[in-house]
Parts: C-alpha cells; structure tokens; sequence
C-alpha cells in the first residue's frame, strides 16, 4: 500500500469525500496529518465518512462542508466559506463526479449534468480557490480524469450535448476536459511563476458506487455490455484506485502536468502514465478554459506568489 508523506500542517479540500476514492483520499490524507475538509453534497453522508475516519484515526482533523459542484451558487459559497476562514490551502482534491446519467439532464445553471459535475463545477472551484492556494508554500491541486478520456473529443459546438445526448460520450468528454484544465493550469502556473503543482490521475476500474449511481438516475439503469463490463473486467478496490490520486495530491515525486494511474491500466500500483493524445492539445486546451470562464463567469487570477 502506498504511504502517503507527512502532512503535518496542511490543509486539504477533498470533493466527494462521503465514499470511494474519495473517502479512502481524505481518510490517508487525515492519518498523515492534513486537516481535511470533506467536500460533499450530502452533509449527514458526509458526517457518516467523517466518523468512520474517526473511528480509524481519533486524532485526525477533519470536518464536513457542503459542497454541490452542479450548482454554481454553491460552488460560491463554499470557495467563500474557505476563503472568509482566510488559511492558506495546501491541496485541493478534485475527485467528485458523476457516470453515465442515461437521459440528459441540465442543472440549475442549464448546463449538462455530466458536465456541470465533473468539470464546469471543479474547474469554478479552483478557480475561486486559486487565492487561497497560492498563500500556500508549495500548492497542488489534484484531478481525477478517467481512461474514458483517452477515446474523447471535445465538442464546441455541441459542449452540453444538446443536439445528440450520448451517456457514455457526455461522461468521457468530461473527463478530457478535466485533463485539459489540469494541463492548462499547468502551464499557467509556469507562465505566471506560481509555485502551484496541477496534477492529473485516473483510478482504473475501481469499484465505487460512481459506477451505479450514475446510471440509476431519473429511473435508469445500467445497459447490458455495461452491465456484463463491470462484472468481467479486472478491477481493485477504493484502496488500490485511490493511489493514483493520493499520489498527485501528496507524492514529492509528482510533476506539474503530469498524469499517474494503475501500471496495468485498469488494476495494480501506481506509475506515471502517458496522456492520451486529445489531452496533449494545447490549443484545445486553452480554446476550453476561456469557454469555462465565459460559462462560470470565473477568471484565475493574472498575479500570485
């Protein structure tokens, strides 16, 4: 199992922390030291992980926020919660998402689900954090991709799916965009000098409820090769998935724009690995930011340590 390094001192947000990679993310984080502050939509589900941490380490310091990243008023509140409290940030973990929701289904801003969730929501999280990251000495901001990502494209003229709504398309669309925010707030943080870390990982196929949850929505449920899929295929549990994210999120070895996951691609210990080629457009890269920022209505800031 891999140690996480000392974490005496920092503070650590870690989205979707009530369960899966998440939880098993914010609960060795916590052991190392980190106070932890578990981001999540359901505050008595997050209340619940906050004891099992607990339970497992007494002396842990961690605490419960709402945080519901398909709602932009309440992706404000919460980076305004953080930033009234005034401590600088060590870690943000963007982990939080949703899969495959069978019908399309806007949110209260009218954007795409799967999208609003997995990168509208995080990319105005960091974005709003960014003050609060950059306070502190040697900032990261970890991002949780998905292999779906490497057989995606993003569709400017169609970003929210409106015309053709695909479950599976919409989701690994989504999850390029992650890669593509994380590269590009890469090479923001060299171009303007910020001592930020943005790191990319991808959990293979890891047992978690995202899994389900996601296909069950509106009365869903999963279609048969998907079904016959997560029953077949190799997988690993929270444990071993969340390493990769553990990884970018606390390892002294993580590089800025890099990209960590299983060595067998699906299962196994972790190791640095190649971006798939639509997660290497720079030029895509930066055409999806400014589109990000029009949508949300968030800016990163032009100066910083």
């Amino acid at each position: 199992m891999y140690q996480v390094p000392d974490q005496q001192g920092k503070l650590a947000v870690v989205t979707g922390a009530n369960s899966g990679t998440g939880k098993e993310t914010a609960k060795r984080l916590a052991a190392a030291g980190a106070h932890v502050v578990l981001a999540v939509r359901t505050e008595t589900k997050g209340e619940q992980a906050r004891a099992e941490i607990l339970a497992t380490h007494p002396g842990a310091r961690v605490e419960v926020r709402r945080l519901d990243l398909a709602d932009q008023s309440s992706v404000r509140k919460f980076a305004d919660g953080l930033i009234a409290d005034g401590r600088p940030l060590d870690v943000l973990v963007n982990n939080a998402g949703v899969m495959n929701v069978p019908a399309r289904t806007e949110t209260v801003d009218g954007f795409e689900l799967q999208l609003a969730s997995n990168f509208l929501g995080p990319f105005a999280l960091t974005v709003r954090l960014l003050p609060l990251l950059l306070t502190a000495p040697a900032p990261r901001v970890a991002t949780m991709s998905s292999g779906m990502a490497n057989r995606a494209r993003i569709d400017f003229d169609d970003l929210q799916s409106a015309r053709r709504y695909r479950p599976t398309r919409a989701y690994a669309q989504s999850k390029l965009a992650d890669l593509l925010m994380m590269t590009h707030l890469a090479a923001l943080a060299a171009e303007r000098g910020w001592a930020l870390l943005s790191i990319g990982a991808h959990p293979g196929y890891t047992r978690t409820n995202l899994m389900t949850s996601g296909p069950h929505l509106n009365g869903g449920r999963p279609g048969l090769i998907e079904s016959l899929a997560y029953r077949i295929a190799p997988s690993q549990g929270p444990e071993q998935g969340a390493e990769p994210l553990l990884y970018a999120a606390a390892d002294p070895g993580a590089a800025s724009g890099g990209y960590y996951g299983p060595r067998w691609a699906l299962v196994g210990p972790t190791k640095p690995v190649a971006l798939p080629r639509p997660g290497r457009d720079k030029v895509t890269a930066a055409r999806l930011w400014r589109e990000a920022e029009r949508l949300t209505e968030v800016s990163a800031p032009t100066r910083g340590r």
